[in-house]
């Protein structure tokens, strides 16, 4: 299939999905993986280098505003709850995803450290969607789980991109850029959005895109990744995006109409169904690997920080869910050559599964009562990937 095919074929499938997702209520990134799985395996069709380039440009667009949406005075003042359950969130289930790999699927050491990272993130789209609808988003309870996400998030892009370095003399200038994009940009921003901002061609976009592709390229060049840096830039942008939504709103606008929608296609298109078919016994034991110790570590502190077990329950089904980042790891590990397609696409349908099916369980059987209000002046985190 020629180029401007596959273009007008996938344009028309993501506009299908967030049809879709309007009337069901669904989150469009999950119609989107299906639509790529459809695609690739219905059509037989391979993702060309422009849908590889654009989904690899999207993953960092996508990290950056994860890091961008975090609350950074409730991170400060809830922080010892937050960090606890956020760590053991990540901890737990990466440990545990990791050695089942390893020595129950035997899996190379690599293959098996991208599984741990792949199966221990959180989704920030998901818990703050549930929020959202139920109400929770102000209340302390939102707060915290959008915090303890947060640090999930965290212990998921540095693994990434801790254990997969492999550091040449282009290293030191890469660790030396993301520096000083994480000191200057945050002191750049004001005045230049001041300069050049509010115009339809959109100078602040393109400052933003321009320093990720930066950290992508010096990424490329020292056998480093851009997760983490692109992920900490977001984290000290994040209150300026506080203090100018609008701006916040149009890098938002630009990413899910064009750039995402492909990353989770690209994605999809990966998957093999008949590998996941035949490797259904492989699919139960990983997707157990991610949810028994997510639910064993982070109900104990649930209970001691929650008002009540509806609440810990609640809490802790979302913290078990997964879905950007977990896309994100199994997409690096296979396009890096660590995991093979029928690996990708287990690791796959387990983040689709636990981005379902623990959010139907917390929304069916343990939906607080009642939505306490957050403390007055306390401002509402927007989380732009739930508005998928």
């Amino acid at each position: 299939m020629g180029a401007l095919a596959l273009a007008a074929v996938v344009a028309a499938a993501v506009l299908l999905a967030s049809m879709i997702s309007v009337r069901a209520g669904v989150s469009v990134a999950i119609l989107e993986l299906l639509a790529g799985v459809a695609i690739g395996n219905a059509l037989g069709v391979a993702p060309h280098e422009w849908i590889i380039f654009i989904a690899a440009f999207a993953g960092v667009v996508l990290t950056f505003l994860a890091g961008a949406e975090v609350d950074v005075d409730l991170l400060r003042r809830e922080w010892r709850p937050a960090v606890a359950i956020g760590a053991v969130s990540f901890a737990a289930p990466f440990l545990v995803a990791l050695g089942t790999a390893h020595w129950v699927l035997g899996w190379t050491g690599r293959a098996s450290a991208i599984a741990g990272i792949a199966l221990s993130t959180t989704s920030l789209a998901v818990v703050y969607a549930v929020l959202v609808e139920t109400g929770l988003n102000r209340s302390r309870l939102g707060k915290l789980l959008m915090a303890a996400t947060f640090v999930t998030d965290f212990g998921t892009a540095a693994a990434l991109s801790l254990i997969f370095i492999r550091p040449n003399p282009w290293f030191a200038v890469f660790l030396t850029a993301s520096l000083a994009l994480v000191l200057a940009l945050p002191r750049l921003a004001p005045p230049f959005f001041r300069r050049y901002g509010n115009r339809v061609i959109e100078p602040e976009i393109k400052l933003v895109f321009a320093a990720l592709l930066l950290l992508m390229w010096l990424g490329e060049r020292s056998g480093g990744h851009a997760v983490l840096p692109a992920f900490v830039l977001g984290l000290v942008m994040a209150r300026h995006y506080q203090a100018h939504r609008t701006e916040q709103e149009r890098l938002r606008v630009v990413a899910f109409a064009f750039l995402t929608p492909v990353f989770f296609v690209r994605g999809g298109m990966a998957v093999s169904l008949s590998a996941v078919w035949t490797s259904l016994g492989a699919l139960a034991i990983l997707f157990a690997a991610k949810m028994v110790p997510k639910v064993a570590g982070v109900l104990p502190l649930a209970r001691r920080t929650m008002r009540g077990p509806r609440e810990a329950w609640f809490a802790t089904m979302l913290m078990s869910t997964g879905l950007t980042f977990g896309t994100i790891s199994s997409l690096y590990g296979l396009e890096a050559g660590i995991i093979d397609r029928t690996q990708f696409s287990l690791l796959l349908a387990v983040v689709v599964g636990s981005a379902v099916i623990p959010t139907v369980i917390a929304q069916r059987w343990f939906a607080p009562l009642q939505a306490p209000p957050a403390p007055p002046g306390v401002p509402e985190p927007i989380a732009a990937e739930a508005r998928r």
